[in-house]
């Protein structure tokens, strides 16, 4: 805990001085999928072969072999083989998402047999596995750690290393965060209860899907046919799912993860009550990740906090200006634990500042969750405000 505290501190320092601009710092281990061969049939001996069906694929599977692919024991020496044929799949190390069985001992991970109702049960989630998440509840916690790996080989300016004790939170964070929307998709599981208001098209599988070649594609050009085709647009496929999902878990490691030692400072009980003396209100010296960050601790109780206690973050934004932002219910929602008040909200300006008895006030959204004001005084007192009233 105190080594945690140092490090966290370390990077309160270093956030403010180094913005970091998003990279792919472990691009290494996407390029070298252009290295591994995709074939129909299991090859030579003494490659270790990874073993998925063929045909359409979607991006359970794909995201599942390039998680493998990342790990030590797969880095040299391994072929991909896409084939639903007894035979060949008997012949491979390790077969996802075909085959009909589901036995980490035996290396196999299906999930389409009809008793299979397996969940990320140890994270309390519901949603139905796909081959992904079987691979990422198995190997999850070893694919983060070697992108952790490749990211401290070629660090970011602000870097501040992982320790150990923080990748359970890691591993839970990118489950929720990436992981389960694709168990999610693949296995046909709504994300929301209701009518549907509008569609999404363009989620990570769907652009997955859409590397799958059309109905009317012409082969006869292509060196290798049909096959050779998809399996090399398979291989794009697996080059797309581990970038972002790369990206997804860069994000967390050098911004989201800095930023929760800025997040602590500000909800500490003496820095809160300094702002307003219900304890309701936080600034944040600069703009940084905060909301997860907020239910984390508050979860924990960090500084007295209780759940639901914190109504609104003040920081400042790009132009020197500051923002109110109400917190929401949960993390990453809509809905707000309590909107800045209605007669304020559409309001710009002079009007803004007439409306709520506070001056310099820039706006209001008309949702209520955010507003602005051109100084950290004025933010204050709209929060004092929205606070009470």
């Amino acid at each position: 805990q105190v080594c945690m505290r140092r490090a966290m501190a370390s990077a309160a320092k270093r956030i403010c001085l180094s913005p970091m601009a998003p990279t792919l710092q472990a691009e290494a281990l996407v390029a070298r999928l252009d290295l591994i061969s995709v074939e129909d049939k299991a090859g030579a001996k003494g490659l270790k072969k990874i073993g998925t069906h063929n045909g359409t694929f979607q991006c359970d599977e794909a995201l599942a072999c390039a998680m493998l692919l990342t790990l030590p024991g797969y880095v040299a020496d391994v072929e991909l083989v896409r084939t639903r044929d007894p035979e060949e799949l008997a012949k491979c190390d390790l077969v996802v998402d075909v085959g009909g069985v589901y036995d980490h001992g035996k290396l196999r991970y299906d999930h389409h047999q009809r008793e299979f109702a397996e969940t990320m049960t140890e994270l309390n989630r519901n949603v139905k596995l796909s081959a992904a998440g079987l691979v990422y509840r198995h190997y999850g916690k070893e694919v983060l750690q070697s992108i952790c790996k490749a990211i401290e080989a070629n660090p970011p300016a602000g870097f501040v290393p992982v320790p150990e004790a923080l990748m359970p939170k890691l591993y839970e964070k990118m489950y929720l965060g990436f992981m389960e929307h694709v168990d999610g998709i693949d296995n046909g599981v709504n994300p929301f209860d209701g009518n549907q208001v509008y569609r999404v098209t363009t989620s990570l599988s769907a652009r997955v899907g859409r590397l799958n070649p059309s109905w009317n594609e012409d082969y006869s050009k292509i060196s290798g046919g049909e096959n050779a085709f998809r399996n090399n647009r398979f291989r794009e496929a697996m080059k797309l799912v581990l970038t972002e999902f790369i990206q997804h878990f860069e994000d967390m490691v050098t911004s989201w993860w800095p930023a929760r030692a800025i997040v602590e400072q500000a909800l500490t009980a003496e820095a809160r009550k300094a702002v307003h003396p219900s304890g309701k209100v936080a600034v944040l010296p600069s703009f940084c990740p905060w909301q997860s960050h907020l239910f984390d601790l508050e979860k924990e109780g960090f500084g007295g906090l209780t759940q639901g206690e914190v109504l609104y973050m003040l920081f400042p934004d790009s132009s020197g200006s500051y923002r109110i932002q109400a917190v929401p219910v949960e993390d990453g929602g809509f809905a707000n634990r309590k909107p800045l008040p209605e007669p304020w909200r559409g309001m710009r300006d002079e009007k803004c500042s007439e409306v709520s008895g506070v001056p310099d006030c820039i706006f209001v959204h008309t949702g209520g969750f955010i507003g602005g004001n051109k100084t950290l005084d004025g933010a204050k007192a709209m929060a004092a405000k929205a606070v009470e009233f």
